[in-house]
């Protein structure tokens, strides 16, 4: 039997998160949130308490259910010997050779191809698509609907939006945001937001601006 799942956060993310894990085969065994005053329960599970009680040890499982790319990482280097889980939905197709790391999400009707590689905390939400031997980094948020050529490569907490696209080989930089609809056609730097089709950069952020 499956170690029950604690869940962090209590949110709307945290609905879809809830229900994967049933589809996984997963009991909850506590959900947690800092404003659990304002989100009393998920589903019919009341909140447990704030983050700060979740168990930091090996034999807690949880998951980050947290759409929010920096809080993902900050939450992730507050806990040293949580096991992270990673789950996947039946309803998806994740490539025999493709490698998930710990805490990520591969949520229904997600396609995953030979030899992508996603790395902690991602989220591959609703329906998007990663095609063969792309790299997706730590903490990246893909939103319902986006789509990944082969070999893109995605720095760490950056985010697709809705139904945005990427074609092969484009490197989209760490923490830079990617609006709902674009289309990636060239290289983006980091630390910006790009819109439109082709995505242009309409605005720059200082490095770190993640953590203002």
């Amino acid at each position: 039997m499956l170690p029950g799942l604690h869940v962090i956060g209590a949110g709307g993310h945290a609905k879809v998160i809830v229900e994967l894990a049933y589809a996984t085969g997963r009991n909850i065994a506590g959900i947690y949130d800092d404003q659990y005053e304002r989100h009393p329960g998920v589903l019919g599970y009341t909140v447990t308490g704030p983050i700060a009680s979740l168990p930091d040890t090996s034999d807690t499982h949880a998951i980050i259910a947290v759409g929010n790319n920096r809080f993902r990482q900050v939450i992730d280097g507050r806990f040293q010997h949580v096991t992270w889980a990673t789950l996947i939905h039946p309803f998806s197709w994740v490539s025999p050779s493709a490698r998930l790391g710990p805490g990520t999400v591969v949520l229904a009707g997600v396609v995953v191809q030979a030899q992508a590689t996603l790395g902690r905390h991602v989220i591959a939400n609703t329906g998007c698509s990663i095609d063969h031997d792309c790299a997706v980094g730590d903490y990246v948020h893909l939103a319902p609907g986006s789509r990944l050529a082969g070999g893109v490569h995605l720095g760490e907490g950056s985010f697709l939006g809705t139904k945005a696209s990427a074609i092969p080989g484009i490197n989209v930089g760490e923490w830079s945001i990617v609006g709902a609809g674009a289309v990636v056609s060239r290289s983006l730097p980091a630390n910006i937001t790009a819109v439109g089709a082709p995505a242009k950069v309409i605005k720059e952020r200082p490095t770190g601006w993640q953590n203002d």
